[in-house]
């Protein structure tokens, strides 16, 4: 009687590929929808109850600044991957591998610095100081409330014999779990962290690299050479 053949191992199921965390600004959104709605109605509009040149002037304003608007507005983002940083600009889109990437800056605008020394704006990340002063306020007010808590429990802690203080456990309620931050800079603070933590690994390695976003300069750049064009002829 012969053993039955020993079953090769089942495979293990592989695990799902990490995704990009993707940031968008929503009021861009919003307000390029908006702006491609109002321009598409007068263009239309113009193009069909239009005179003479006016149809032809009006598919070349339309032909160069849908894109424009579209590229302005709906098309910035930022890929964030395991490996790599991926920056869709209005005219370009970056890759930039972790280990290419020398600082994470944020001042009057949200930048990445290569180690190269090139300087990429995050047109999907825009800095609001008002956000910032918003979040400032925000922090001050929760401060000043943890503040107020904390002397009302050490009072009473101390007339019912009982330690204060946050190491005493009261008040520890009322103090907030971290500082207030805009949204731009928390979405900031979350990209720095996904650098230091992959920065070192063999797959963030390899080149920066650069494509202009040509199906946004083609029709623009056509777009203006018809109104030129027409301008011109008169």
């Amino acid at each position: 009687m012969t053993s039955p053949e020993p079953q090769p191992p089942a495979p293990q199921p592989q695990e799902p590929e990490s995704k990009d965390r993707v940031y968008r600004s929503v009021p861009a959104i919003a307000g390029g929808v908006l702006l491609l709605a109002i321009t598409g109605w007068l263009g239309i509009d113009a193009v069909i109850s239009g005179e003479g040149r006016t149809p032809w002037l009006a598919l070349a304003v339309l032909l160069l600044v849908v894109p424009l608007v579209a590229a302005f507005t709906l098309r910035p983002a930022v890929y964030a991957g395991d490996d790599r940083l991926r920056i869709r600009n209005p005219f370009r889109l970056v890759v930039v591998p972790w280990a290419q990437v020398a600082a994470l800056r944020s001042s009057y605008s949200n930048e990445v610095l290569t180690q190269s020394g090139a300087k990429y704006q995050l047109w999907a990340v825009p800095v609001s100081l008002r956000a910032r002063k918003k979040a400032a306020r925000r922090e001050m007010r929760a401060t000043a409330q943890a503040r107020r808590g904390t002397g009302r429990d050490a009072g009473r802690g101390s007339a019912l014999g009982m330690p204060t203080g946050l190491d005493g456990g009261l008040g520890r309620d009322s103090v907030s779990e971290g500082p207030a931050r805009a949204e731009t800079d928390r979405i900031m603070d979350e990209l720095r962290g996904l650098y230091e933590a992959r920065h070192q690994t063999e797959a963030a390695r390899g080149e920066v690299t650069v494509r202009w976003a040509y199906e946004v300069l083609a029709p623009a750049v056509a777009g203006t050479v018809l109104v030129l064009i027409l301008v011109v002829v008169g």
